[in-house]
């Protein structure tokens, strides 16, 4: 019979492990900004919090909201082993998709021991790739909505023009109350250029 010390000084070393995988999401800056020169840029784990608070202020009772804020949170775990990869990159989506399952199956599997945490968050990352769920649409919406508000934000700050990101997500929006915000947004960078 194995000494159950020995297996749980095992499992907190693996799960220690996996922190410490996490904390690349911090310190790994987003490559689309790396690529438009954007002083300091924003980490991906900067990203995907930003996600969590925009999740968070949704007002839509038919949105499992907790869902939504888990789910932003563990979106872009994947990115800790394969980091930042974009459209520019010259990476197909499915080699894309290939790599982030891999990397997210040894997250789960063999630093979280196959937990029912660990099947948690695969289950949220599957859901959000494959966009079928009300709340997956949403996370969707968010992410790239919060990505052309960052942008937003850079351009004021940094006086940059970074429409090849608001070009991206045109007429890609699909929840009403993400619509609106995008509008929104639309407005005052346009106020913002005159």
């Amino acid at each position: 019979m194995a000494d159950s010390s020995q297996t749980s000084s095992s499992n907190v070393t693996k799960l220690l492990e996996f922190f410490h995988l996490c904390e690349k999401l911090k310190t790994t800056k987003r490559t689309g900004w790396i690529y438009s020169n954007v002083e300091n840029p924003e980490s991906i784990s900067d990203h995907m919090y930003r996600m969590s608070i925009l999740s968070l202020s949704v007002n839509d009772p038919t949105l499992n909201r907790d869902k939504c804020v888990k789910m932003s949170i563990v979106h872009d775990l994947a990115e800790a082993i394969v980091g930042d990869i974009t459209p520019t990159d010259g990476i197909s989506k499915e080699e894309k998709k290939r790599r982030e399952s891999e990397a997210l199956r040894h997250m789960c599997n063999d630093l979280l021991g196959n937990s029912q945490q660990s099947q948690e968050i695969y289950a949220l990352w599957q859901e959000y790739e494959d966009a079928t769920t009300k709340e997956a649409k949403f996370v969707r919406d968010i992410d790239k909505f919060e990505m052309i508000l960052q942008a937003y934000e850079y351009e004021q700050a940094q006086n940059k023009n970074l429409e090849d990101f608001f070009e991206s997500t045109k007429g890609r929006f699909t929840h009403p109350e993400v619509k609106s915000w995008v509008e929104e947004l639309y407005k005052n960078r346009k106020i913002s250029k005159q």
